[in-house]
């Protein structure tokens, strides 16, 4: 499992013109099962992704597909974790 810390290196004027499909890129993503939350920073400089791909490798190839990685509109930090506590919820979509 994976946190993915995006930060965003120019201004919010250029990243808002690829919002809508960074957002249809998340879609994709929670369709095919590898993201389980995602959103916005406060103060919005960047976002959060948790992702449940396992292997680092195969979440690059995803994020590379990414707009707002293709257009070079934020840098990513990936932490890997083993979670030991979930809430039920949880619990139940890492297990799928």
């Amino acid at each position: 499992m994976f946190i993915i810390n995006l930060t965003y290196k120019t201004e919010l004027k250029k990243v808002d013109q690829f919002l809508n499909d960074h957002i249809e890129f998340l879609n994709e993503q929670y369709e095919l099962g590898n993201f389980l939350v995602s959103g916005r920073k406060i103060p919005r400089t960047g976002g959060i992704i948790v992702s449940k791909v396992s292997d680092k490798t195969e979440l690059e190839k995803i994020i590379n597909k990414d707009p707002f990685r293709i257009n070079e509109l934020a840098n990513y930090e990936l932490t890997e974790f083993i979670p030991g506590k979930t809430c039920h919820e949880l619990k139940y979509l890492l297990e799928e």
